[in-house]
């Protein structure tokens, strides 16, 4: 017995992602954004670039991405740091732990595969654009 998924199938799971990845990952953006704008610029350096340059490109990512993968503008792009950032979050930053501490971050990153397959899908910023033009 075979299943085949219809388009509009395919875009409302897309938006679901969407939501879902933008929306949630924007709890982890927002305060790292907050610590930024407050000049405090400690954190972790998980792949030796220095701890400004790790949280100036964790806030891109995780709040500047998620906002973007949140209304679907450029989910493709945007994707791709977003996984980086999981992958580096589980395997770097939570190395050591138990698969316990790897696992949201792992999650994050198939959602964000999801969408790199997906696109945006026929609900959002993407479509109102592709429909002007």
């Amino acid at each position: 017995m075979t299943s085949h998924i219809s388009e509009n199938q395919a875009d409302i799971a897309a938006l679901v992602l969407r939501l879902i990845g933008g929306g949630f990952m924007l709890t982890h953006g927002l305060p790292k954004l907050k610590k930024m704008l407050a000049g405090d610029f400690g954190f972790a350096d998980p792949i030796g670039i220095g701890a400004s340059a790790s949280l100036i490109l964790t806030v891109m990512a995780e709040f500047g991405g998620a906002l973007l993968i949140l209304i679907g503008l450029g989910t493709r792009i945007m994707s791709i740091p977003l996984m980086f950032t999981m992958l580096v979050a589980a395997f770097i930053v939570h190395g050591a732990d138990p698969f316990g501490k790897k696992e949201f971050a792992l999650l994050y990153f198939v959602i964000y595969l999801a969408l790199f397959f997906l696109g945006s899908g026929k609900y959002s910023v993407d479509q109102a654009i592709s429909k002007r033009s």
